[in-house]
């Protein structure tokens, strides 16, 4: 019996372990083939550079704090971007939606910070997400009513966005007491709690 013959456009169903798994590990063999093969040109060991590269991110409880603190910011942008992607479109200012909704959140630390941890802390979670939502509702707009082109209009809002804060920091969030730009420090009712005092763990010095 002849097999069915093969409609071109449709497209192939790619097992799942080659998305998950097989991609992101050639994407990340490739970055440290050609990582390696640079820092050999500039005459340094690429082994030697790979090790201290490990030990830096994971080889002591503080640098693994500090890998998950920096990559926080990278996984959720990345989140942002993936979304819109599978809707087929392009949302390149992650960037200026994420700065939007550090405001968002830094405004109602400043402003309610009368108020208790477990109450102003969610607070400035909805607050976050509303700010970032309504900077990304902007050039979302302009492309379903106007037609305009998405990527170019979102890496504006990028530079609009960091024009925004930096206003902000200087003209109206700035701490009266000092010069550099920066608000005054946050209530520690609006902090979030370390680990060690969540699970009653001791301090680790």
């Amino acid at each position: 019996m002849a097999d069915a013959p093969v409609k071109f456009g449709t497209p192939l169903k790619i097992p799942g372990w080659i998305n998950f798994v097989l991609v992101p590990l050639i994407n990340l063999v490739a970055a440290l083939l050609i990582s390696g093969i640079v820092i050999l040109i500039v005459g340094d060991n690429p082994i030697v550079a790979l090790k201290v590269l490990i030990n830096g991110a994971f080889g002591y409880p503080e640098a693994i704090g500090y890998t998950l603190y920096y990559t926080t910011n990278f996984i959720f942008t990345g989140l942002a971007v993936a979304i819109a992607f599978h809707c087929g479109l392009f949302n390149i200012g992650a960037e200026g939606q994420a700065a939007l909704g550090g405001l968002g959140a830094g405004l109602i630390c400043l402003y309610l910070d009368g108020l208790p941890s477990f109450a102003v802390i969610p607070i400035a979670m909805v607050a976050a997400a509303l700010f970032g939502a309504a900077w990304a509702y902007i050039p979302a707009y302009l492309q379903a009513k106007r037609g305009s082109h998405i990527v170019i209009t979102t890496i504006m809002f990028n530079f609009i966005a960091a024009s925004l804060l930096t206003y902000l920091l200087v003209e109206v969030l700035i701490n009266p007491v000092g010069q550099s730009p920066e608000s005054r420090a946050f209530a520690e009712t609006t902090w979030l709690p370390y680990f060690h005092d969540l699970f009653d763990m001791p301090e680790t010095t």
